[in-house]
């Protein structure tokens, strides 16, 4: 598909809407690239990145990416062409992801999780022409995958690597080299030029409640203003170092830690997830004194390492769900601010700002960073805007919300509402806390699993175990999991004859369809039917509480 085919299957904001948003400067009419080659012209000796693998000043982030975009575009990569990017944590990766959008590519924030059944539909959807993986990652199995991929695919042109070396690959961080600095400068000039800021920056994916993900537009009018307001109002600036162990290229990661420290002239340190004792040594090493935590993370406040590595500690967010009272008290005990944020993919982000009191961090998730932002609390039955104090849908809208999701017009009709609202899918409801208003998240409406951040639609993985020949009935639901959040539980009914059906061979099921792990059920409970509602539907709610009451009684 070419760059003005997918475009024009863009949903596009209201021109009123874009109007005031310029007005207000939540947009922005520089690219993502002029944005950052602000700060690096502000700040060229501050160290821009640190990852297991490099380090590298603005300056030298600044330069070598221009090499290499410069390198893939005479490759033939184009301005607008999608591009997926399957890498770890790394400042190679943060190289990469720079490069790319240097040489006016795309990046499609897919997952070294993915598989075949995520990587071939996303790939498709969007038409990429690229395939970037870590070579390192997975002990190398992303190298063959992406040439599996690549085979079967009627776009897919270049396959590009970082991490390691590998055959038939052009690694990233050692691409264009031989280079003259200016004139690689002067080609990625040209190349941003031509580029209108209202264009993509990022695809990023939904965690998605139908089917596979759906695909996020996130533009570069708003995307580096989004990450923005997020640092102004956690008040950081060029001294920040930002560190991130779940995936950068996720939104969160791209908010709060990639542009969230560069917007600022910060450093941005990332690295991979792994064992507490090693990460907390690599993060005070790092000199690290802001980060962001979610469920995974929880258990390294009570490490013995994590009071070295408080000691230059001054900031701690919390994300993915509300702060355990546990975590929240140890982490404020050695005296470090702690506060929670709100965010989607979709857009909308919100924070508890400095300032604020302990309550207001305790309890809820501040209000939104934009002040252009508005959202509204309704009922879910019949739409009507509920007073404060009482919990409704939450819809969003705001510089940074998306106007539609790409290519889904008939999903985009229930999505987004009248007067250009996104549904969230949340539970939320405004409180006053020592006279502000302050928005707490309660719940959800949506049928999605929170695994150790990462968002699992259960009707993706409902239709998937109905492609087992034994199953006829399938309900997924989250069960509490005290490291995790939440994992898949599946309740199943077995077809006639069939007695019972193990875990392994459900697990070996979804192996076979290409399916990323993280997506595989963990739990199974076969029954002879699923309960139903008085209106015959799958009783969830009965499900959810069964199987919290029998992880309670485990324990």
């Amino acid at each position: 598909m070419s760059v003005d085919a997918w475009q024009d299957r863009l949903p596009v904001h209201a021109a009123e809407a874009a109007a005031a948003y310029r007005a207000a400067g939540g947009w922005t009419d520089d690219t993502t690239v002029q944005r950052f080659r602000a700060i690096a012209r502000a700040f060229p000796h501050r160290e821009a990145v640190v990852g297991p693998d490099a380090t590298y000043t603005y300056a030298q982030l600044d330069m070598r990416s221009d090499q290499i975009a410069a390198a893939l575009h005479a490759r033939g990569l184009q301005a607008g062409d999608p591009v997926l990017l399957q890498i770890g944590n790394s400042a190679e990766g943060v190289l990469a992801l720079y490069s790319l959008f240097k040489a006016g590519a795309v990046p499609v924030a897919t997952l070294a999780s993915h598989r075949e059944h995520e990587i071939l539909h996303i790939g498709r959807m969007v038409g990429a022409t690229a395939h970037v993986v870590d070579a390192a990652a997975s002990d190398g199995f992303l190298v063959p995958f992406a040439k599996d991929c690549a085979a079967t695919s009627p776009t897919v042109r270049l396959l590009l690597c970082v991490g390691a070396d590998a055959a038939g690959f052009t690694r990233l961080g050692s691409a264009g080299t031989e280079l003259d600095a200016q004139q690689a400068r002067a080609v990625v000039d040209g190349i941003q030029s031509a580029i209108s800021p209202e264009s993509v920056a990022v695809f990023q994916l939904s965690g998605g409640t139908t089917g596979t993900p759906k695909v996020i537009p996130r533009l570069h009018v708003e995307y580096w203003n989004n990450a923005l307001t997020n640092s102004v109002a956690l008040q950081r600036d060029e001294t920040a170092r930002v560190a991130h162990a779940m995936p950068f290229i996720h939104n969160a990661g791209m908010v709060h830690a990639i542009f969230g420290a560069h917007a600022v002239g910060g450093c941005a340190v990332v690295l991979p997830f792994g064992p507490a004792e090693r990460s907390l040594q690599f993060l005070t090493e790092s000199g690290v004194n802001d980060m962001m935590i979610a469920g995974p993370m929880a258990p390294w406040v009570d490490h013995p390492l994590w009071e070295k590595f408080a000691a230059n500690l001054s900031t701690v967010i919390f994300s993915g769900s509300k702060a355990p009272e546990p975590l929240y008290e140890r982490v404020a005990s050695f005296g470090t601010w702690i506060g929670q944020v709100w965010g989607m993919a979709e857009g909308p982000y919100t924070t508890t700002s400095r300032g604020t009191s302990d309550a207001i961090r305790r309890d809820t998730v501040g209000w939104p960073n934009f002040t252009q932002d508005s959202f509204k609390i309704v009922d879910a039955a019949d739409g009507r805007e509920l007073p404060d104090g009482q919990t409704g849908l939450l819809l969003y809208r705001g510089p940074s919300t998306l106007a539609g999701y790409f290519d889904a017009p008939e999903h985009n009709a229930v999505a987004i509402r009248a007067g250009g609202y996104f549904d969230t899918g949340d539970l939320a409801k405004v409180v006053r806390i020592d006279g502000q208003r302050c928005l707490s998240i309660e719940g959800r409406m949506k049928d999605v699993i929170s695994r150790g951040g990462e968002k699992i639609s259960t009707e993706e993985v409902e239709k998937l175990l109905l492609k087992h020949e034994s199953i006829v009935q399938a309900a997924v639901v989250a069960m509490p999991d005290k490291r995790l959040g939440e994992r898949a539980c599946a309740y199943i009914s077995l077809a006639d004859g069939v007695s019972t059906l193990p875990l392994e061979e459900v697990q070996q099921h979804f192996a076979s369809l290409g399916v990323a792990k993280f997506k595989w059920p963990e739990r199974l409970e076969i029954v002879p039917a699923l309960p139903r509602t008085n209106t015959l539907k799958i009783d969830k709610k009965r499900l959810r509480a069964q199987i919290a009451q029998i992880v309670a009684d485990d324990e």
